[in-house]
């Protein structure tokens, strides 16, 4: 007897992916740690400031105080009291409660650090608002700040005048605000005929990208419920009577996963643990130093999904990878399996992005490049959460604006988040406006498009950890409109 069955089938639609490689580190000798940290925020401060610089003087051009034009000041130093004025520098917070490496160094190292704040806040108003330049420092007051998001490493113009008490009288302040957003399939097509092929006029109408974060795969029983339902929806397995939702099912194109992949990279041993597993080290190799099960749960949910679907993996904090920004991309022999569909070594993170990007693409964080004509930024979540540190309350998207409007995706690096000490450039300048700009292991989904000054869009995408919310972000390629989709 033949049977002849047929199946429905559903074809994924494809994704145009075309990576930059903006936070890649130097190789080798190359990549120096001994460079100071200050050589940064002046780098930051002379690329930044004269756009803020024309952004003031044209808002501020026609403004008036009891007749009295305000007047531009070079130097911070060189502010006169009582008279309206304003300048550019960059913010320094000096609060009690942040952690300080000086102080640090100066304690006896066997005394075991404090737990980390949640909140450098101080309930006494000790901390004070800085605004520094080449020059020195000027302190910074008035209600009005109270209404701005502040921190260490923003760069801003401060219009006001000097108290008696040697502070300045802050009454309005600019930024630099979102920069120049590239057209939609403008890298694509300018690469395209550059290399003399023909430019695409009409392309198949793109699919959906799906976010996540916060996996922290531990390789424990409990967690394998989750990701299977995760998988499966990928993958096109689950069962529908619902033609439509089999269809969005396959529309899903790539998977970006946004740091916290691993539950704990190698968490921080006692004094008492290290003197017991260097009294039992046998032959030079502990084997209770190294658990094997997160990283082959991993690669075993990575390779189930990659034969379909492409995949994008960032670090996080969690995850072995360095701890200073920008992360740099996990290492391939964490995956047995996936590196199969990545390219080989030596090839991949090619400083011009000459090379043809791979299927598996582990990359760093922050992590920006285009996806169907669009660009997008992104990161594991670190800078965001430095930032809620600083200020009051938990809008992580206003937190997630300030940074796109201040054109630094990191400010508070590296004052109180790690970060390389760059020389030359610093890479965490925002030197293009992405059109999406999502953050990783948020506490909630939240979602909100924000406008420049001239007509750009930026979608805004905070993804909640998934180990906690069992929630996706999907995006649509052709909208950008977004929807969750949760796994109960």
């Amino acid at each position: 007897m033949v049977r002849n069955d047929e199946f429905d089938t559903s074809e994924r639609v494809a994704s145009s992916y075309n990576p930059l490689h903006t936070f890649r580190l130097p190789k080798g000798e190359d990549r120096r740690y001994q460079h100071q940290f200050a050589d940064m925020y002046f780098l930051r401060l002379a690329q930044v400031k004269p756009m803020v610089e024309e952004i003031a003087q044209e808002a501020w051009a026609d403004f008036k105080i009891a007749g009295e034009s305000p007047r531009r000041v070079d130097r911070v130093l060189d502010v006169r009291q009582g008279e309206l004025c304003w300048m550019a520098g960059t913010v320094y917070m000096e609060m009690p409660l942040k952690p300080n490496v000086l102080d640090d160094i100066s304690k006896e190292h066997w005394i075991a650090a404090p737990p980390v704040r949640e909140k450098f806040l101080s309930d006494d108003a000790l901390d004070q608002v800085m605004l520094e330049d080449e020059s020195g420092r000027l302190r910074l007051t008035g209600a009005y700040l109270k209404t701005q998001i502040l921190v260490t490493g923003c760069i801003i113009a401060a219009l006001g005048t000097e108290n008696a008490n040697g502070e300045f009288e802050v009454i309005d302040t600019k930024v630099a605000d979102l920069p120049r957003q590239p057209e939609r399939w403008e890298r694509d097509e300018a690469s395209a005929a550059l290399s003399g092929k023909k430019v695409k006029q009409e392309r198949p109408k793109a699919g959906k990208v799906a976010f996540v974060s916060g996996l922290d795969i531990s390789g424990a029983d409990d967690e394998t419920i989750g990701l299977d339902l995760l998988k499966s929806y990928l993958l096109g397995e689950v069962g529908s009577v619902n033609v439509a939702t089999d269809i969005d099912r396959a529309r899903v194109s790539r998977l970006i996963i946004a740091g916290n992949s691993f539950a704990d990279s190698s968490p921080i041993p006692s004094r008492d643990e290290v003197i017991v597993r260097k009294q039992s080290k046998k032959y030079g190799y502990d084997s209770t130093t190294f658990n094997p099960a997160p990283s082959a749960a991993l690669d075993s949910f990575l390779a189930d999904l990659l034969p379909s679907l492409p995949i994008t993996l960032l670090p996080g904090v969690n995850d072995p990878a360095n701890v200073a920004l920008p992360q740099q991309p996990l290492h391939p022999a964490l995956f047995m399996r996936s590196r199969n569909y990545a390219n080989p070594p030596g090839v991949n993170g090619n400083a011009k992005g000459e090379e043809e990007p791979s299927w598996f693409d582990s990359v760093t964080n922050p992590w920006d490049g285009d996806v169907d004509g669009w660009r997008m930024l992104g990161n594991g979540g670190q800078p965001i959460d430095d930032l809620y540190r600083y200020v009051e309350g938990d809008e992580r998207l206003d937190m997630m604006e300030s940074v796109l409007r201040w054109r630094i995706g990191a400010p508070t690096a590296p004052d109180t988040l790690w970060s390389y000490p760059f020389q030359d450039d610093d890479p965490l300048l925002i030197k293009e406006c992405p059109h999406v700009f999502f953050v990783g292991n948020q506490p909630r989904f939240e979602s909100r498009v924000i406008e420049g000054p001239l007509g750009q869009q930026v979608r805004l995408i905070a993804i909640p950890r998934f180990r906690e919310s069992k929630t996706i972000v999907l995006l649509d390629a052709e909208t950008l409109a977004v929807e969750t989709m949760a796994f109960d």
